[in-house]
């Protein structure tokens, strides 16, 4: 689902990347559909923790996704503003909510890696892979894994 490009190195993948505590995540650029501050959030009652609320967005209801609540991570106390990716899925509007946004990365389609094997199995879970960057590792998300925001249900 990633946008990908022929070059003459090969099939080349863009990235939305952002970071969440500390940790630098690609998101498919074709998945992504804005980047915004999320404003004036409506709690959502009996909602599981990892929804952090809804917003109208340009006329649009929203599902802010926590992504660190999604990740089993703390919540920040740093005092920064959190940012939010917009993506689609199956015609509904969600924000996955973040630390901060980075930059556009085009990397090749075969220097993407499965997971590790020593990777978080929080992030695990949510990952399609990874690439190895300068120094630090960057885990593709997997959008659509992401938002399956239904395991309590299972247990009910």
């Amino acid at each position: 689902m990633t946008s990908k490009t022929e070059t003459s190195e090969g099939a080349m993948a863009e990235y939305v990347t952002a970071v969440i505590g500390g940790q630098l995540f690609g998101l498919p650029i074709s998945r992504v559909q804005d980047v915004f501050m999320p404003e004036r959030l409506t709690r959502v009652p009996l909602a599981s923790s990892e929804i952090a609320g809804v917003l109208n967005l340009r006329g649009r209801i929203v599902t802010v996704v926590d992504m660190r609540a999604r990740l089993g991570l703390p919540k920040a106390d740093d005092g920064q503003l959190p940012m939010a990716v917009g993506v689609d899925q199956r015609g509904e509007s969600y924000g996955l909510l973040i630390d901060q946004i980075g930059e556009v990365l085009r990397l090749p389609d075969d220097s993407r890696e499965d997971n590790p094997v020593n990777l978080d199995p929080r992030m695990a879970k949510l990952a399609g892979g990874v690439h190895r960057l300068d120094g630090q590792l960057m885990v593709v998300l997997d959008v659509d894994r992401v938002l399956e925001l239904v395991p309590d249900a299972k247990a009910a």
